[in-house]
């Protein structure tokens, strides 16, 4: 079983996306709003983090919403901490 740091540490690689600031929007929801996430809400943006950074920057900025509905709530989430 690995431990709360691995996984947070492994998340934090995950949002290393190639670009400073997309970087920088999903880090600061790690560090800020993923601890206060549900259990299935932290397992959710985990899979967030599969997506495509073009796509995970079009939702976060508001230029596009995802097709996939369970994504809206945390996108949103996202979204306000970084504005």
């Amino acid at each position: 079983m690995e431990s709360a740091d691995n996984s947070l540490a492994q998340l934090r690689w995950r949002c290393r996306r190639g670009t400073r600031e997309m970087d920088l929007l999903l880090l600061r929801f790690l560090e800020q709003g993923y601890p206060r996430l549900s259990a299935g809400d932290q397992s959710l943006f985990g899979d967030l983090l599969d997506e495509a950074d073009p796509d995970l920057y079009a939702w976060i900025t508001g230029q596009a919403q995802p097709a996939n509905p369970d994504y809206l709530s945390l996108v949103e989430k996202i979204s306000g901490m970084n504005q």
